[in-house]
């Protein structure tokens, strides 16, 4: 009997989740032909066709739905042991910097899994915007971070890519509008100048109607159904969704993060940047 090797696996949940082999191929960091012949091979082992056609794209088969319960259990059960080997005796502390994005949507189970792992490691823990986040890494005042990333740097230790999205209230906008009404954080933003850039481009008319210095003020306006916002989908719960295609918008670049880490890190730190750079590359 063949094994099902993890990184199979991590591909497959990944098509799972984006819906999609380009999608698939954007969260791996492969091509996605190096994509597709992993699926392939996937299903040489399992002995069955996992994905069908299905319209434009993939699809699953039966057999790939009964994989996906099988293949997070078997993930889940990977990372567990790996930690438990690596972290029983470590000690010390690890502060780690992210965005708010990730502290709402996957970091909080993977800092569990950590904090189960290595009990005797502290956690500090600072949420905020990336540029303030990448000063507080280069002042030694972190150990590793999870900034939006503007341009490649020595000190990443993982990529995370993950569609723009325009997102707003579950209820829609409080009024239709000519111009596209925008929530926006403060300069400088990435997903601030990527909104205004493929607006700009379509010639379509905007004003910003909401600006905010946190992902709390802006969340806060975008359920108010005061205007439309750009993030990923890790911001799209508590009664923020994805804007229906009636408004007619053009589409938005990939968002590329990085998991950056200093070279003053000890073992601790780079343990859990390795579990961030597996675990958050998974969407949530």
């Amino acid at each position: 009997m063949e094994t099902l090797d993890p990184d199979l696996l991590k591909t497959f949940l990944a098509f799972v989740d984006g819906g999609s082999l380009a999608k698939a191929a954007s969260t791996v960091g492969r091509t996605p032909s190096a994509v597709t012949a992993q699926m392939q091979r996937l299903e040489e082992i399992v002995g069955e066709p996992l994905l069908t056609p299905q319209g434009r794209g993939r699809g699953l088969t039966p057999a790939g739905e009964d994989l996906v319960g099988h293949a997070r259990r078997i993930l889940a059960v990977h990372t567990e042991a790996w930690l438990a080997l690596k972290g029983a005796r470590a000690g010390g502390r690890v502060a780690i910097g992210t965005t708010q994005d990730f502290a709402d949507r996957g970091l909080p189970d993977l800092l569990r899994a950590f904090a189960i792992s290595h009990p005797r490691v502290r956690i500090e823990l600072r949420v905020g915007r990336s540029l303030e986040l990448g000063s507080a890494l280069q002042a030694g005042q972190l150990d590793l971070a999870i900034t939006m990333r503007h341009a490649a740097s020595p000190d990443e230790a993982a990529l995370i890519s993950e569609p723009m999205l325009w997102l707003c209230s579950e209820k829609g906008l409080a009024t239709r509008q000519e111009a596209v009404p925008l929530a926006l954080l403060d300069p400088y933003c990435g997903f601030r100048e990527a909104a205004l850039d493929v607006l700009d481009a379509a010639g379509r008319r905007y004003r910003i109607a909401a600006g905010s210095a946190s992902l709390a003020g802006l969340r806060t306006a975008v359920n108010a159904g005061i205007a439309l916002t750009p993030r990923t989908r890790r911001f799209a719960h508590s009664g923020i969704v994805e804007a229906s295609p009636d408004f007619d918008l053009p589409s938005l670049p990939v968002a590329d993060f990085a998991i950056r880490i200093s070279r003053e890190a000890a073992r601790p730190a780079r343990d859990l940047a390795e579990l961030l750079g597996a675990g958050l590359a998974l969407p949530s």
